[in-house]
């Protein structure tokens, strides 16, 4: 098989890279916006298609239409979680598949998270499963940054150590690293300095502009050539390029970036009362349609605090006490009417305990139907929502949670009810209300507590989705 493919001309005459050399020896791009980076890309993926796998990692969507015209995968990573992507990136390198892994619908953070899991999947795969595959990362300076900048620590430090692995240490592998940048400047060094071949686009900053002189091995003073440089001509050097500094216009490509808008178009020629009709016509009805629905009405009768709600509870005790008592009717209202106040989550057991008995003299109850213990299920249970449950519901709720601490019972009921009622997960701030907190992290906490203890399965997806399970609901089920 021939192994060099022609990446584009200089003078008339055919530039070649050598796939087998550049496998062996990694490729840096560098060139800014516009400079024709991506057509670089798109143009050494089309020709090299039937030579090696490729696996492309691209956070603006530019390479999703090699799909189109080549056996590609496109891989949504806003689909999956962690664990789902860590398992494709191992089964990309058992099957040799040729993947586009898509980052677009993610926000920044979650595609640097995304991007590291994926390739250290790729890296951490078994031996036998190390066949040769061109590794592309596009604008490369969000995951190997110079600097740590807005992202947390923890996230740089992943993502830098998956990069360096690719170009350090991915070549045993079978990995071959080409890395893609706008800015040479924030490119970590380490990532950079471990490419032998190197394509140089326009660039107008000094910075980058003596950097790119520096890896070709040019002169300061000839630096300015970098800035010359037209759109789609790039300056390679290096094992698989060429042995002395050679300016190549890219060829063509036969796919195109979908997203892509380039050249001047004409503009409409609507008359300016036409144009400002089809901008202002129907704003509200369009407003109102895209604007969130209104919160659910909530049943439960206006909050109060406890002393409040127990003053209503002892009006008339004459008629009352004359009245037959229903116990178990007038516990459930009681309790009703404590969980239905927002600050009864944030009370202490005692306290609440203490209206409880304060609520059942007032109905004519004067044994406590319940002690201290028998109250707090009962209240978890009216604070999660279990007397808008069937009783078939509540028995399967209560059978599968009678082994949960009394602390967290009403959280765990809360979730085993959005899961027995079909949803994805229950509202985070019903969660929260649950649990007694105000803080997203003790929420987090509660579930990793619960997924360790085999209680949930949490599935976390990139694309700010959770799905929550409760196993042994299914297994009642």
């Amino acid at each position: 098989m021939n192994a060099e493919i022609v990446i584009g001309e200089e003078a008339g005459r055919p530039v070649q890279i050598d796939m087998e050399e550049l496998l062996a020896t990694r490729l840096l791009v560098q060139g800014n916006s516009g400079s024709g980076k991506s057509h670089l890309l798109r143009r050494l993926l089309e020709e090299s298609a039937g030579m090696v796998q490729q696996i492309v990692i691209d956070p603006e969507g530019d390479f999703v239409s090699l799909a189109d015209e080549f056996s590609h995968v496109v891989v949504d990573a806003a689909s999956y979680s962690q664990g789902e992507l860590e398992a494709l990136g191992s089964r990309v390198r058992e099957h040799r598949a040729s993947v586009v892994l898509a980052l677009e619908g993610l926000e920044v953070e979650q595609q640097i998270k995304a991007c590291a899991i994926f390739l250290n999947a790729l890296f951490d795969a078994p031996r036998e499963h190390w066949y040769p595959a061109l590794v592309v990362v596009d604008e490369a300076q969000m995951f190997a940054p110079a600097a740590a900048g807005e992202m947390a620590e923890d996230t740089r430090r992943l993502t830098l150590s998956a990069m360096t692995n690719l170009m350090c240490r991915g070549r045993k592998r079978g990995l071959a690293g080409i890395v893609a940048t706008q800015r040479l400047a924030k490119l970590a060094k380490n990532v950079a300095a471990e490419a032998s071949n190197f394509l140089m686009g326009r660039t107008f900053l000094d910075i980058d502009m003596v950097r790119a002189a520096d890896l070709l091995g040019m002169e300061r003073r000839q630096a300015e050539r970098i800035r010359d440089l037209q759109r789609g001509s790039f300056v390679g050097l290096g094992p698989a390029v060429s042995r002395r500094p050679v300016t190549v216009k890219i060829g063509p490509v036969r796919t195109g970036n979908k997203a892509a808008v380039s050249g001047l178009m004409p503009l409409p020629e609507a008359p300016k009362a036409d144009m400002a009709a089809l901008l202002t016509d129907s704003l509200v009805e369009e407003a109102a349609a895209k604007a969130p629905p209104p919160p659910p009405v909530r049943t439960a009768p206006p909050a109060k605090d406890l002393a409040e709600t127990m003053a209503d509870m002892s009006q008339s005790p004459a008629r009352q006490a004359a009245e037959p008592v229903d116990r178990t009717e007038a516990v459930s209202l009681i309790l009703a009417a404590l969980a239905s106040d927002p600050k009864s989550p944030f009370q202490p057991a005692s306290a609440l305990y203490q209206a409880f008995l304060a609520g059942c003299r007032s109905k004519g109850i004067h044994i406590p139907p319940l002690d201290l213990i028998g109250f707090r299920r009962e209240f978890a249970c009216a604070l999660a929502g279990l007397d808008r449950v069937d009783e078939e519901g509540r028995t399967r709720l209560l059978s599968i949670a009678s082994d949960i601490p009394d602390d967290v019972l009403s959280p765990f009921l809360v979730i085993a009810r959005s899961a027995m009622e079909g949803r994805d997960a229950p509202d985070e701030e019903e969660l929260a209300r649950a649990y007694g907190t105000s803080s997203p992290g003790r929420v987090r906490r509660l579930l990793d507590h619960f997924e360790r203890e085999g209680l949930i399965a949490v599935r976390e997806i990139f694309g700010g989705a959770r799905k929550i399970t409760v196993p042994a609901l299914e297994a009642a089920a």
